[in-house]
Formats: structure tokens, C-alpha cells, sequence
């Protein structure tokens, strides 16, 4: 409360300046850090099932490396073989019949 309090004055102590920046300096990384992982973990397990490597996700890491790894990931090949649906009735099919 006191923070924004002096950030309303217009005259602020250096010292008191200084704290601030430090402190915004000292917690901005860990924020940063948090960010890129909330987008590249997912990126890691859809890269992974679509069969590519998922050390491919680090792209993200580059400004605007995500829109990038969209386009891959809409518009190759995937390497997995699709899931066909299960049919009705035997997952085997039925025995010949006795003669």
C-alpha cells in the first residue's frame, strides 16, 4: 500500500527508487520463467504425440517462434498412425465356421 502511495508522489526518494527497481528486477526472471513454461509444456506433450521431437517446443523461446510452431504442427505430416474408432460387437474377428 505504501508502494503505490509513493508512486502517486511526484517526487519520490532515490533510495526508495532504487528498492523498487530491485525488487521488480529480483521477481520479473521468476515471472518470465513461469510464462515460458505455461506455453511450453504443452507445446512439449502436442509435439511428442504428434511424433515430432519435443525439444521442438523450445522454438518458443524466439519471439515469435510459437506462430512459427503452429504452422509446423498444422501443416505436416504427422508421423503417428491415426486411432480408428472401435467397432461394434468381437474386437476379433469371428472363428471359421466347424465343418
Amino acid at each position: 500500500m505504501h508502494t503505490a502511495l509513493m508512486l502517486l508522489q511526484s517526487q519520490m526518494d532515490p533510495e526508495q527508487m532504487r528498492k523498487i527497481a530491485i525488487g521488480f528486477l529480483a521477481v520479473m526472471p521468476i515471472i518470465i520463467l513461469v510464462g515460458m513454461a505455461i506455453v511450453i509444456v504443452p507445446f512439449w506433450f502436442i509435439c511428442k504425440k504428434a511424433g515430432f521431437s519435443p525439444w521442438l517446443s523450445l522454438i518458443n523461446v524466439i519471439p515469435l517462434g510459437n506462430i512459427i510452431l503452429i504452422y509446423v504442427l498444422a501443416f505436416a505430416e504427422w508421423k503417428v498412425a491415426p486411432v480408428v474408432p472401435p467397432q461394434m460387437g468381437y474386437p476379433y474377428p469371428p472363428a471359421p465356421p466347424r465343418v
